[in-house]
């Protein structure tokens, strides 16, 4: 996973970020994950095939990696570990565990202010040592995750309090 601030780009950027996640140990036939913060669009990279564009939101108190800022950071990372597989979508998910709870697909766009962690969790491990990674600043210890929202009606604009937040049906 790549978070950038650059606009979303065509194929000749595109070949670029595979092959510099390549240089940083993805295997060829893995997927890259660009994080478009400006236009708060996700591309999907798949190794043999047309990429694939999601409607995201990033966080509301901006971009960075300090602990405690609810930001979202920027740089390379990793999925780590996900969770959720074979939930149903709006599961509810507290510290990563699930709570037993569904959110029902009518209530996803209700404005609320409690930003909950649904359906699935990718959670990110920073792979760069004194940016996204560290003491103070490391990604996975902020528990940064990709994950569905309850907050759907905000996708396409900065909300969350750090997390990268997906439609339900997406994540």
């Amino acid at each position: 996973v790549q978070t950038t601030t650059a606009k979303d780009s065509q194929s000749t950027q595109i070949n670029g970020w595979r092959h510099a996640a390549e240089k940083r140990g993805m295997s060829s036939d893995g997927y890259l994950a660009l994080i478009m913060t400006g236009t708060q669009r996700m591309i999907i990279l798949p190794p043999d095939g047309k990429p694939l564009e999601y409607v995201i939101s990033t966080s509301k108190f901006g971009l960075g990696s300090t602990e405690n800022s609810n930001k979202t950071p920027l740089g390379w990372h990793r999925v780590n570990e996900r969770i959720g597989h074979g939930r149903p979508a709006g599961a509810v998910f507290s510290s990563r565990v699930f709570t037993g709870k569904v959110i029902p697909r009518s209530q996803l766009n209700r404005a609320t202010s409690e930003d909950m962690v649904l359906t699935r969790i990718m959670w990110l491990e920073g792979l760069e040592e004194g940016h996204n990674s560290g003491k103070g600043i490391d990604s996975h210890d902020r528990c940064i995750y990709i994950h569905g929202t309850n907050q759907e009606q905000l996708l396409g604009q900065p909300a969350s309090h750090g997390c990268i937040r997906m439609a339900n049906d997406e994540v």
